[in-house]
């Protein structure tokens, strides 16, 4: 059986990545999503084991202490990571795997698992994406203001990715990920 790829999905908060990743894990057979686990509160009408696996911060620190992680990493104040059996159970199996998750984990996928293809999804503007965080109205300001500084943080890293998609317009940023995917 053909191993699968594995395909990292990152950008600053509000470029359109989720939308991005619905779109691709709709179209594209044997595309599989890892969801990544948090330390941070459910926002209204996400669900454990859907958008997330939810954990106590004491959870995420002993799997983190048994090297349960690919990846983790502490943004906006919460850990996130990505649990390895996961990704490699799915990759053995011979499907790709699509990780959405924020640059600091990129880059240590990139250092566990050099094969992997890093996709950066940028906005078109600092201003736009502001406009979109926002627009999506689950931050207070303060938090958008965080999010915002962190951004421009992660757009110096873009140069470390296979590619940049700009997402102006998420119907031609969802072709160009598939061509990447299905490539």
């Amino acid at each position: 059986m053909k191993k699968g790829k594995l395909f990292v999905l990152s950008g600053p908060s509000g470029v359109g990545k989720g939308t991005l990743r619905e779109k691709a894990l709709a179209d594209i057979p044997n595309l599989v999503y890892s969801i990544s686990c948090t330390t941070r509160q459910p926002r209204p009408g996400e669900l454990d084991g859907r958008e997330y696996r939810f954990i106590t911060h004491e959870k995420f620190t002993e799997d983190i202490q048994q090297g349960l992680f690919l990846e983790y990493a502490h943004v906006h104040d919460d850990l996130y990571g990505t649990l390895k059996a996961d990704v490699v159970r799915e990759l053995e199996s011979g499907n790709d795997v699509l990780l959405e998750i924020d640059v600091q984990g990129a880059l240590q996928v990139r250092g566990k698992m050099p094969e992997a293809v890093l996709v950066f999804i940028d906005a078109p503007s600092v201003e736009e994406l502001e406009r979109r965080l926002r627009n999506r109205q689950t931050e207070t300001e303060q938090a958008l203001q965080h999010r915002l500084a962190n951004a421009l943080k992660e757009l110096e890293l873009k140069q470390e990715y296979d590619y940049v998609i700009v997402n102006d317009d998420i119907e031609t940023a969802s072709r160009e990920l598939r061509r990447i995917i299905v490539s």
